[in-house]
């Protein structure tokens, strides 16, 4: 037997690495090792990691300070099944972390995870796949990289899954995607409503909660509720409210429940299955208070249609909504008050809460919480809108104090809707009283100078239907309201600049306030307003006009006419035509100004004048102002026929010279032209003394007298005029024929009767330059002129005419015409019905045949106005 041989061990081969095991105890270690090709090393690496990340969020901190992050994106598509499943649950832990979600949306990985949704991966895949979408899409950009890669529809039919936190991980992502309205149109395509309705079965409330979260956002539109209601879903929900242990889910079945009820056809399915009902019984007895508060919402949600009203309103709604006032928290009461102002638009439940639910309301005006106040005032201000039963249900319960209380709240809202009640209740006259009573003008000023347009607007409004009286004017301007208003007339808002138009019209109605509107520079601001098409509105050129009608120099000046109604007073003057947008001077600018080319400015004053000059030998006896003129009149009376029979060329009449300080010398100087020939005989050395007296009061007119207040000049010869036609014209009875009268009076004091053919020859230019170089002034008095043509007798004739009562329009033409007409009764006619006619216009010839009465639109008449 041979000798035994020992067999040599083989070696390996020389290229083959022998294995080496190693236990690395530093995450840095295992980063690095997760870019080895070999799939063992992988796998135990990428374990080690998703343990390291589950113990805290600094470790995740440091994982991506590491640089494990992009290494780990490419092993979410590696080949094998174990390091592909172990690199998603580590995204899975880590893209909770925000700057780790940060780096992979730029890395752009949103493609490799859904990719991981596919059906032949693993169930732990689908979770951790789905945890990390639902992480990452609490970012918008997330959502909209997951919806345009198509995740969606893998996540939809993940819900499907028999895992419970695939389910729980792919519902939270769609409740997340939903939110944007572009995933959340594609929606109804994808069918994913049954899905969702599964999930209420789950044992997991959790997944339950996301289910109805999830459904509270989708069906905001209008094809998700039908897809909703086609599949049984509103059963499902009512079924929920009636289980008593699912109660943790009430609120958001309420929710959603809220949004289906915005369409008819579901409201009319829930209240044929009887759960209508269910639903107001179970708002009004839960003791929940959110639950009460999202029914009350879900309430208010439908109401908004009509038809939706009339089914709430048939069960008697308004019961639950008056009880949930009464409810201890704030948020039931706002929910309540919110859906009692949708139902307002209920007739019927209007008149219900006239005898409950208006005192509720109006002791929520007194909360604490400025919530509940406003959504108490928007309850009280669509109650009260038109129904004046209701307005007087609020102020019967005390309501005006709170809400003029309101108007100092900080919310806008709440100020708005305390304006809107308090205006509707100022419709009646009682609580309008009853309201200024409150000082409610003062509260008022605040809300006019907010910088909210809906508030300026309400309080405008508010403004236009309380100052209808003018103790409330003199409230609202001694508490400086006119200034804020005004600054409303500049609003680029078109309700508040209505508003504001309107209130003003309102305030102008006497004639203080109209005159401090018009200092503030309402009247120019109205004027530039209305010239512009897109800005101005019936109401601004309302208001505008009844600004006119309290400065009537400058309305005749603009418009060239003046009504009956235009009552003509003292201080009234005519500057003549102006353009719009022009600035007319005050009457006591353009006294102090010096004589130029313009026309005489025409003054219309019967008032004395306070400003004297030096007294004179001559001034010494005089009486004061227009009495002693007016004492002369009967002489003037006397020789008023043979101042008429001179006719044309003899304009000249004797009087006695009345004296009142300055304008006594003013009146002297004026009658010396008129009275020519007896002044020829005075000495040369008076001449020049009148003359001096004339200089002096002319400088003290232009110059004012910085002690006294200033007077327009005053004009005792138009005293006299008033005096006489009061005297002679007044007592006669017959209208025509006292037109007649002051017709022929106006003609002769004017220069009297004038020929047509001799209308060329009137020298009343010439005249009127003589009375402006003597007073030293463009104003005139109407009263001195002694030659006047069409245009001087007209305004003569209306300011006398005002004086005595006689209506009368006064009207400007073209190249110096102006006319007056007049309304009479032509008794021969009769009316449609055999009633008196409408009264005829006629036109008062005060030139060619003084008292001739024209028939307005005929030749004579043409002939009269235009040349």
């Amino acid at each position: 037997m041979g000798k035994k041989i020992k067999k040599e061990t083989e070696s390996p081969p020389k290229d083959v690495f022998d294995p080496l095991t190693i236990e690395s105890k530093k995450a840095a270690t295992v980063v690095l090792m997760l870019n080895s090709p070999e799939e063992e090393i992988l796998a135990k690496a990428c374990e080690a990691i998703y343990r390291f990340a589950l113990k805290g969020e600094e470790n995740k901190a440091t994982l991506l300070e590491l640089g494990a992050v992009e290494p780990l994106t490419k092993l979410l598509t590696h080949e094998d099944k174990t390091v592909r499943r172990n690199a998603t649950m580590i995204f899975g832990i880590l893209s909770s972390n925000n700057d780790v979600k940060k780096l992979l949306r730029e890395l752009d990985v949103m493609n490799s995870v859904i990719a991981l949704l596919a059906p032949e991966e693993e169930v732990v895949i689908h979770e951790f796949a789905s945890l990390c979408l639902a992480n990452m899409s609490v970012e918008y950009t997330s959502k909209v990289q997951i919806f345009e890669h198509g995740g969606l529809e893998p996540l939809i039919r993940l819900l499907s899954s028999p895992d419970p936190d695939v389910k729980k991980n792919s519902i939270e992502c769609i409740y997340n995607l939903v939110q944007d309205f572009q995933c959340r149109a594609t929606f109804p395509e994808l069918n994913a409503i049954p899905s969702i309705l599964e999930l209420l079965k789950s044992e997991y409330p959790v997944i339950q909660l996301l289910a109805l979260k999830t459904l509270g956002v989708i069906t905001n539109d209008k094809e998700s509720r039908a897809m909703l209601r086609d599949n049984q879903g509103i059963d499902h929900l009512i079924k929920i409210l009636e289980t008593k242990e699912l109660n943790d889910l009430h609120i958001e079945v309420l929710s959603v429940v809220a949004n289906c009820l915005e369409d008819m056809n579901t409201v009319v399915l829930i209240q044929q299955t009887g759960g209508l009902k269910k639903l107001l019984t179970f708002a009004e007895n839960s003791t929940i208070p959110d639950i009460q508060k999202n029914a009350a919402r879900a309430i208010t949600v439908a109401a908004y249609n009509p038809e939706n009203r009339k089914l709430f309103h048939e069960q008697e709604v308004e019961k639950c909504l008056v009880a949930l006032l009464s409810s201890e928290s704030d948020g039931t009461k706002i929910a309540a008050s919110q859906a009692i102002s949708a139902m307002c638009e209920n007739s019927g439940s209007k008149d219900f809460f006239n005898h409950q639910g208006i005192p509720q309301l109006i002791q929520l005006l007194k909360s604490d919480n400025e919530e509940v106040r406003e959504a108490a005032t928007l309850a009280l201000a669509n109650l009260t809108t038109c129904n004046p039963a209701n307005a007087n249900a609020a102020a019967e319960a005390d309501g005006i104090d709170p809400l003029i209380s309101i108007l100092s709240s900080k919310r806008d809202g709440a100020i708005a809707n305390a304006a809107t009640v308090l205006t509707n209740m100022a419709m009646q006259e009682a609580l309008r009283v009853n309201i200024q009573n409150h000082d409610v003008m003062r509260a008022l000023i605040s809300p006019l100078r907010s910088t909210n347009t809906g508030v300026q607007s309400k309080a405008a409004l508010t403004i236009a239907a309380t100052a209808c009286d003018a103790e409330a004017r003199t409230e609202l301007r001694n508490a400086g309201g006119l200034e804020p208003l005004i600054e409303l007339l500049h609003s680029k808002d078109d309700e508040v600049r209505r508003n504001a138009s309107w209130a003003v019209m309102v305030c102008a109605s006497d004639e203080l306030t109209a005159t401090e509107l018009c200092k503030f520079g309402a009247l120019d601001i109205l004027e530039e307003v209305n010239l512009s098409v897109s800005r101005k509105n019936k109401f601004s050129e309302a208001a505008y006009n009844k600004l006119l009608n309290n400065h009537l120099p400058l309305k005749y000046s603009q418009t060239g006419y003046l009504s009956s109604s235009n009552i003509i007073s003292d201080g009234f003057y005519d500057y003549g035509r102006i353009n719009p947008g022009t600035k007319l001077l005050p009457l006591k600018d353009l006294c102090l100004q010096e004589p130029n080319d313009r026309r005489a400015v025409l003054l219309v004053n019967s008032k004395s004048s306070d400003v004297s000059p030096p007294p004179s030998t001559e001034d010494k006896s005089s009486d004061v102002g227009c009495g002693r003129s007016i004492s002369s009149s009967s002489s003037l009376r006397r020789t008023s026929k043979e101042k008429a029979s001179a006719g044309f060329g003899s304009p000249t009449e004797e009087k006695s010279e009345p004296s009142s300080g300055r304008n006594t010398a003013l009146s002297k100087s004026a009658t010396k032209e008129k009275g020519s020939r007896k002044v020829r005989g005075k000495k040369e050395e008076e001449k020049v003394k009148e003359e001096e007296e004339v200089t002096t009061v002319s400088k003290n007119i232009r110059e004012g007298s910085p002690d006294k207040e200033w007077y327009p000049p005053a004009d005792p010869d138009f005293c006299v005029y008033e005096y006489e036609v009061t005297k002679s014209i007044l007592p006669i009875t017959n209208i025509k024929e006292q037109i007649e009268a002051l017709a022929e009076y106006v003609a002769e004091k004017m220069g009297g009767t004038i020929p047509k053919e001799k209308l060329q020859d009137f020298s009343w230019e010439l005249h009127i330059s003589e009375l402006k170089f003597q007073l030293k002034s463009n104003v005139v008095p109407i009263g001195q002129i002694k030659k006047g043509i069409f245009y001087h007798r007209a305004l003569l004739f209306k300011a006398l005419a005002d004086k005595v009562g006689i209506g009368c329009s006064l009207v400007r033409g073209e190249y110096g015409r102006a006319w007056n007409e007049v309304k009479l009764m032509n008794k021969s006619l009769k009316g449609v019905t055999g009633g008196l006619p409408p009264p005829e216009v006629y036109i008062v010839d005060l030139m060619f045949q003084p008292g001739r009465l024209i028939k307005l639109r005929s030749r004579e008449a043409d002939l009269y106005r235009f040349l």
